[in-house]
């Protein structure tokens, strides 16, 4: 799976694109990185309707390609590496 990035995405896109692949996943944006092993606060979270290019820290263009031996870690790390995005993977647990 490929996901285009660049500042004029906007956050909804990204996450439909690719809760369309991982129906089971749910990938939200934060404005701060968060630690090795630990959780982003919710206060963090960016809104869905934001732009990429608002907040994120790298404003390189390109797609994010996900191969299916991708861990969750790389994904993130890939997202804040490449194009400046903290972001956090979490598995969907009935409607939440």
């Amino acid at each position: 799976m490929k996901i285009a990035i660049n500042d004029h995405r906007k956050i909804y896109a990204i996450q439909e694109e690719f809760n369309g692949n991982y129906p089971y996943l749910k990938l939200e944006f934060f404005s701060k990185s968060h630690k090795s092993g630990g959780a982003s606060p919710k206060t963090q979270v960016k809104h869905n309707n934001e732009t990429l290019g608002e907040f994120r820290t790298v404003h390189h263009k390109g797609d994010l390609t996900i191969v299916p031996d991708m861990t969750v870690s790389d994904l993130e790390q890939n997202f804040g590496d490449v194009y400046g995005l903290a972001v956090q993977v979490f598995r969907k647990s009935g409607k939440t």
